[in-house]
């Protein structure tokens, strides 16, 4: 439909004509019309054009707004002459005059809105992202977007938020753990184990082990393994094949809660008994019948007729032989008095005596002690492991310790026997309670806060420091002390004008932000390695770990911001006690010269120092060996050119194989 326009020459009028019932209103450049009803106000003005469109055309309101109050003549009043009345019955008047200069003015304007909507609907428009799980990754700036009103959506402005990620990097710097501060440790912890090997009650209590040997990966055999941890009873067959490699058959069982806290120990032990029975029967059937027909028939039974058995019992005890060992106390929702004080060992082996097994318990193991021995039996290198550790729900360390230096021994009344002639003896450090006297250390708040609420509060500091089981501890704390501060936007949205996701962040009032080991570790490896754009992995789990909707860009990086920290001072720990080990034991008394070869920088194979470790951190954390070994290099005495001598290789399953191993040193060292 074509459209006539009229302008009016001074002093004349509208015709007398009423105007249509349905005027057609021009609208500029947006392709229809829009029905003007008739009504006794003045006829239509810019003004209410660009209202009208607004209505219908959100996207372009802003531009109608922009050039209606910037290219226009104010008006208070339109006057009586119509401007632009749509009519096919008008004539043009062939003279004009300086009334006219008013209309055309107005009239101008209507045509240049008209050009720059036409411009702004033809020319693409920018996807908009409603969704956090697709929204691009935005550059932050933190600065406000340009006004520019022909925009179909500006940019979210992030002032609100813009001392969010300073304020989170200052927090992260209280976890700080320099080069400095490394080597105070390293001193301190060399120093702690030297007086553990002198007396017990020490913060290291280094205790022996009396396994004075450590495998080659020659050895050969068929050994058991049984395993209590925790709610499980493991039972274990390994298969030695002599090449470094092995065979392992497995059987778990629950404990009933009912034996945990027995009034006997001879309830528990005996369960833990007939398990072992069970897979004699589906494992080793023909070697079960063997020594029962044997026994009938009153025919003679000798060590090499029994499986020698290593016992992996992971909780407090004082060992005072391979294979004696009394308890100091139950933890882990254990708790039978009746226990306390005795040998477990031979609890254990009663129990098997009294169903006719042919099992002996040959050695008490520690799974980290296990877990030394389990690198050291698959370790490719022609030199023994030094150090089992293990960086995982807890933190531990056994290593190879000169056995002169071992003082302690001697004034132990109760000390067992032990094979002399290696001149070596694997030390259990419990290095968990490395300084309780926190006198080198790092604790902030909220390491001091964690340790109050703790049920051991002052002790095993250095583990609560490095173990998984309080990562995430460290950082819900931190957290909440960002949140319940006023002046950090943490979580926390003026409107929805400031969240990239256009909504604002709330926090279920059931998160696990609000319990006392809320978050696990693994939220913080999630977030530790989140790459992805705009950090939506980390949001996501924010949603679906704590419970956190609409968690912003800035959010998330803050809070990445926050685990990193609080991962790097745990690796770097970890290496003051991997570092003082390595140091102790003398085993980089050579020169760089010496252990490299020059040619192409590689390290000699007899130079190795291995370290076998184990745990969910040193796994599968991001970053978490690369960050040790930074550390390593920063320590005096180990330098660039020491930690390259240092090789660092997964020990699985210390209780299983590890402890078969054991049992195979045991059985040699009675046969001797």
């Amino acid at each position: 439909m074509s459209v006539k326009w009229t302008v009016l020459k001074p002093g004349s009028t509208a015709p007398s004509s009423p105007v249509p019932a349905a005027t057609q209103v021009w609208k500029p450049a947006l392709g229809n019309h829009v029905n003007h009803q008739p009504t006794d106000s003045a006829p239509p003005t810019p003004q209410s054009i660009a209202q009208q469109t607004s209505v219908l055309y959100p996207s372009a309101s802003a531009a109608l707004a922009y050039l209606s109050s910037h290219l226009l003549p104010g008006h208070d009043s339109w006057s009586s002459v119509p401007l632009a009345q749509s009519s096919t019955e008008y004539q043009l008047p062939s003279k004009l005059s300086r009334r006219f200069h008013v209309t055309f003015t107005q009239a101008s304007s209507i045509v240049v809105i008209a050009i720059a909507v036409l411009v702004h609907l033809l020319r693409p428009s920018p996807s908009v992202y409603r969704s956090a799980s697709i929204a691009p990754q935005r550059p932050f700036s933190r600065t406000c977007p340009n006004n520019n009103p022909l925009r179909e959506q500006p940019p979210i402005c992030t002032l609100a938020k813009m001392g969010l990620i300073d304020d989170a990097r200052k927090v992260a710097a209280e976890f700080e753990y320099p080069a400095e501060e490394v080597n105070k440790g390293v001193k301190a912890f060399i120093r702690q184990m030297d007086e553990g090997l002198q007396e017990n009650g020490k913060s290291l209590h280094q205790i022996p082990t009396y396994v004075t040997a450590v495998p080659n990966g020659t050895e050969k055999g068929v050994y058991l393994a049984v395993d209590l941890g925790g709610t499980n009873f493991r039972v274990c067959s390994i298969k030695l094949n002599g090449d470094t490699t092995f065979s392992l058959t497995q059987s778990k069982v629950a404990i009933p809660r009912e034996l945990m806290v027995a009034k006997t120990s001879q309830e528990l032990f005996s369960f833990l008994a007939k398990q072992i029975e069970s897979f004699l029967k589906t494992h080793h059937n023909d070697h079960f019948e063997k020594h029962h027909q044997r026994r009938k028939a009153g025919e003679p039974i000798t060590n090499e007729h029994f499986f020698q058995l290593g016992f992996t019992f992971s909780f407090p005890v004082h060992q005072i032989g391979l294979n004696r060992g009394h308890l100091i106390r139950w933890t882990k929702g254990f708790d039978i008095k009746d226990t306390i004080g005795k040998d477990v060992c031979a609890l254990l082996q009663s129990e098997i005596d009294a169903l006719h097994l042919p099992v002996k318990v040959a050695a008490l193991v520690n799974d980290t002690v296990g877990t030394l021995m389990a690198r050291s039996y698959t370790s490719p290198g022609k030199t023994g492991t030094l150090l089992g550790a293990i960086f995982g729900t807890g933190t531990n360390g056994a290593y190879v310790e000169k056995l002169d230096k071992v003082t302690k021994l001697k004034k132990e009344k109760d000390s067992g026997d032990y094979d002399a002639s290696t001149g070596n003896m694997i030390i259990n450090s419990e290095w968990g309670s490395f300084d309780n006297e926190l006198s080198v250390l790092p604790n902030t708040e909220y390491d001091k806060a964690l340790d109050k609420e703790s049920n051991n509060a002052g002790l095993h500091l250095f583990e609560k420091r490095v173990s998984g089981m309080f990562l995430g501890e460290v950082l819900r704390r931190v957290i909440l002390g960002m949140i319940s501060d006023g002046k950090t936007q943490l979580f926390k949205d003026e409107s929805s004008g400031t969240n990239d996701v256009h909504s604002t962040t709330t926090i279920a009032d059931d998160s696990p932000l609000y319990k006392q080991w809320g978050i696990d570790t693994s939220f913080l490896s999630v977030a530790h390695e989140d790459q992805s754009a705009g950090f939506r992995i980390t949001r996501q789990a924010l949603d679906r770990d704590l419970g956190i909707d609409a968690a912003s860009a800035e959010d998330a990086e803050a809070v990445k911001i926050l685990v990193e920290a609080i991962g790097k001072r745990s690796a770097r720990l970890s290496a003051v006690a991997i570092g003082a080990v390595i140091i102790s034991t003398g085993n980089l008394t050579l020169t760089a010269g010496d252990a490299i070869d020059d040619k192409d920088q590689q390290v000699l194979e007899e130079e190795i120092v291995d370290i076998g470790v184990d745990g969910s951190l040193v796994e599968y954390y991001p970053g978490f060996e690369d960050y040790i070994r930074e550390a390593l290099r920063e320590i005096d005495g180990i330098g660039a050119k020491g930690e390259k001598r240092i090789r660092i290789g997964i020990a699985k399953d210390g209780s299983g194989v590890g402890a078969a191993l054991i049992a195979l040193v045991a059985a040699k060292k009675e046969s001797a």
